[in-house]
């Protein structure tokens, strides 16, 4: 199941360039720290053993990949706008080497329970077993792609530092090349300037020693489920910030609406007396959660009375329509103080030519407009989480941007 439709706030992305390897940690609560069992792979050190569920079905062993001179063992997530970013890269190359004695895995090395609700920002899968398949048909997978979540065992064999991250074994399955892929983290492939694992591969089949061996893995670091410590503390500061709402004329919506703010804007026209409004907000909210790294920003805008102020404040409260750190910063620079607010004009036409001259009166509605205004997509009624979630993501891409 997408991770969107349930109810849990265990989520997401610290993305980060992995260099240094402590030399021991003894738990891993903190963001960034490696957990037990973790180990450093050297050149030279033989691949560990594993045995992992596949996302065919199929359980998958070391020996499972023992004919190929050449295996690649490449830890990627769903998450990751890194891994995004190699996906097509990837799977040039794969097809390129379709013939020769050439091995490849892909492994799941995350834990859904290690993310923040914000860390999936660049997806619209989960961290799971079951979206680990999904994202893999999506994408036209044909390769193997195991899942080492549950235990994360293998990764912290291998030592995964990062989706994603990749190892290259000899024919003796002896470890010639740790590091990255290459070295962008653009999908533009006139972005790259080092393609270091294909060139490991090549000078292996080639008989060759490997011209770089070790080079840093960069992209989201691995989620251990130990960093769950670190999502629940998280959590808490989330469920402690408070709502806040203003009052809003028809001259201030124009404005908002013009945008031009660098962000892509989501406005919802609703009432605390429209029970479909209530219903819709939950989902809203966890929408703008999920984006809140990002340059996005969900803008309620209250059909209640001013009178209504506390009840709407209180409303919002319940459901999380907070500003993250980002988005408050943001929002003061624009001169603002928050993102929701009450109409305060005596006419709902009035609003409708300032907000959107197409909406035709009933609450709730939802209108998403790119950073220069334009419209991306408008609902009446409750909004399709997922519809609306692609298209933020279309908007805003998966990948990082130049």
């Amino acid at each position: 199941m997408n991770r969107f439709n349930t109810l849990s706030f265990s989520c997401c992305i610290a993305c980060v360039s992995a260099v240094v390897f402590p030399p021991s940690l003894t738990k891993a609560a903190g963001p960034h720290d490696l957990p037990d069992g973790f180990t450093e792979l050297k050149i030279g050190d033989r691949a560990p053993e594993f045995e992992l569920p596949g996302v065919d079905g199929k359980t998958y062993t070391l020996d499972d990949f023992s004919q190929p001179d050449v295996l690649m063992v490449y830890f990627t997530g769903t998450h990751c706008p890194t891994s995004h970013g190699v996906e097509r890269r990837l799977q040039t190359f794969l097809k390129s080497m379709q013939g020769q004695s050439f091995g490849f895995v892909a492994i799941n090395p995350n834990h859904s329970s290690g993310l923040r609700p914000d860390e999936f920002g660049h997806t619209q899968y989960d961290e799971t077993f079951d979206d680990s398949r999904r994202y893999a048909h999506d994408l036209g997978w044909e390769f193997p792609f195991l899942y080492d979540g549950e235990k994360q065992l293998t990764a912290r064999a291998y030592g995964c530092l990062a989706t994603p991250h990749v190892f290259i074994f000899d024919q003796k399955r002896t470890l010639r090349y740790n590091g990255r892929f290459d070295d962008s983290r653009f999908p533009d492939p006139a972005t790259v300037k080092h393609h270091d694992a294909i060139n490991a591969v090549n000078a292996l089949l080639s008989g060759k020693p490997v011209p770089v061996e070790k080079t840093r893995p960069h992209g989201c670091s691995t989620k251990w489920r130990e960093r769950s410590v670190h999502v629940a503390e998280e959590e808490a500061k989330w469920q402690a910030a408070e709502a806040t709402v203003q009052e809003i004329d028809v001259d201030a919506v124009k404005t908002l609406r013009q945008n031009g703010s660098g962000k892509v804007r989501l406005f919802n026209v609703w009432a605390t007396w429209c029970a479909p409004c209530m219903q819709e907000m939950p989902d809203l909210t966890k929408i703008a959660r999920k984006f809140s790294r990002r340059e996005f920003e969900l803008i309620t805008i209250s059909l209640d009375t001013p009178e209504d102020k506390e009840d709407v404040v209180k409303f919002l409260g319940n459901v999380r329509a907070v500003m993250s750190d980002k988005l408050r910063k943001s929002v003061e620079q624009e001169g603002r103080t928050t993102n929701n607010y009450i109409y305060v004009g005596a006419s709902t036409d009035d609003l409708a030519e300032a907000l959107d001259p197409e909406w035709p009166g009933p609450a709730p509605y939802s209108l998403l407009i790119d950073q220069d205004g334009n419209v991306i997509y408008r609902k009446v009624g409750v909004v399709d989480p997922e519809k609306l979630t692609d298209k933020i993501l279309q908007t805003l891409t998966h990948f990082h941007k130049p």
